[in-house]
């Protein structure tokens, strides 16, 4: 593993490639999809091996799938694991999802039910990632717009129990907690209140829109009032978290995001503040 990661991050992307080559910003870290820099070279790659001088990173996958019900796919793990090496990230995540079946990836972050035989499935699943990757995996929630009938319990009460089996971490999506309640109709706090607070190694923001009476993560807005709100909320529960915001289309100039960040390091200090005097 890289250094200690702290701070507030973005996530990195092209368009913003010679912004961090060429002048400092302030920005703490940097994550990046890792699916963009599986291959053996190329102008990506270049980029993140300059970039990486002067940020930590951290890797973030979309298709380790690592609820489906199709065999870990062993070469994607020998080139994660050959990144890792490479880039020496403070730490790895995916999303608790599945993404296709039969060899078929459908490019989406599909839920899984809240079961036991879904935690009995994920569990050496788990173990095995964590093996080929030689540390903990952090796992994110995904946004959702429809639940299974099967479920035997919340989402929240899942992770918890997911988390206690497993030794895995978590990426908390602030917004994708948000998106889901708003969905389902559940008081997110509830939701961040059952994180197990020692397990949350980072935080996502993001934006959505609205389509068809449901909310869509679709990380191609500025983060809104209620996802503030909630960050404000997630900080008095768990304290200093790495927090980042993802922008994934419609990207702003980089100055219009580290400004947005600059909200998020105003609240999370403003309410960690708060939490300490309380506590006193």
């Amino acid at each position: 593993m890289s250094e200690t990661l702290e701070g507030f991050g973005l996530g990195l992307r092209s368009e913003h490639y010679r912004d961090f080559v060429t002048a400092p910003q302030r920005v703490d870290w940097l994550e990046f999809v890792s699916e963009n820099y599986l291959v053996p070279g190329g102008k990506p790659l270049h980029y993140l091996d300059r970039i990486r001088r002067d940020y930590p990173m951290v890797m973030h996958g979309v298709s380790l799938s690592i609820g489906g019900s199709d065999a870990l796919d062993i070469a994607y793990l020998r080139q994660l694991r050959a990144l890792v090496d490479r880039i020496e990230p403070a730490w790895v995540s995916d999303h608790l999802c599945w993404t296709g079946t039969s060899s078929l990836n459908l490019h989406d972050l599909l839920p899984l039910p809240y079961t036991e035989a879904t935690l009995q499935h994920l569990a050496p699943r788990i173990a095995k990632v964590q093996d080929a990757l030689a540390q903990a995996l952090l796992l994110e929630n995904v946004s959702s717009y429809v639940r299974y009938r099967a479920d035997e319990m919340s989402e929240w009460e899942f992770i918890r129990e997911l988390v206690r089996r497993t030794g895995c971490e978590l990426l908390l999506d602030v917004n994708n907690v948000y998106v889901s309640s708003v969905n389902h109709g559940f008081d997110p706090r509830i939701f961040i209140d059952a994180m197990p607070v020692g397990a949350v190694r980072q935080i996502h923001l993001a934006g959505h829109e609205e389509q068809d009476g449901y909310l869509i993560d679709t990380h191609d807005h500025p983060v809104c009032a209620a996802v503030w709100d909630l960050y404000a909320h997630t900080v008095e529960r768990l304290g200093p978290v790495p927090t980042m915001i993802e922008r994934d289309d419609h990207i702003p100039p980089l100055a219009l995001l580290v400004a947005e960040l600059d909200t998020a390091r105003s609240l999370a200090q403003q309410h960690t503040l708060a939490a300490r005097k309380r506590a006193a």
